[in-house]
């Protein structure tokens, strides 16, 4: 894997966070995905899965072997969201609060280094490392 092509694999999970978690993401999933119960898990696990399918593109188009990243993602990415809308509903955290978007640039955060995760898990997978 050459320098250019890493950089493109940079760039395409950017895009998937940037699509998945903006452009992606209703209002249903955003205001529900973090409360309690049923309604906020399906919320969540509707999100998560279309952060896993646009992972499982990014990732096949490099590293086909590697598909199973898609349904990782979609543990870690529920699993990242839900403690933040944990955090923040039992803090009454709201976007009136500084600590919410806090709260929301860690989530990024978060998911920005598990993206970097599945790029070195790519890098090594070409590289036969």
């Amino acid at each position: 894997m050459n320098p250019l092509s890493l950089v493109l694999l940079y760039v395409l999970f950017r895009l998937k966070q940037l699509v998945c978690d903006y452009l992606l993401q209703t209002d249903w999933m955003a205001l529900n995905k973090g409360l309690p119960g049923r309604d906020g898990y399906r919320a969540l696990l509707a999100h998560a899965a279309v952060h896993a399918l646009g992972t499982l593109i990014v990732t096949v188009i490099f590293a086909p072997g590697l598909w199973w990243l898609g349904p990782i993602d979609f543990i870690v990415h529920s699993a990242i969201d839900r403690i933040k809308g944990d955090i923040t509903r039992r803090m009454g955290w709201t976007p009136k609060d500084t600590a919410f978007w806090w709260a929301i640039g860690f989530d990024q955060e978060a998911h920005n280094f598990t993206h970097l995760a599945y790029i070195v898990a790519i890098y090594c997978y070409i590289a036969g490392i």
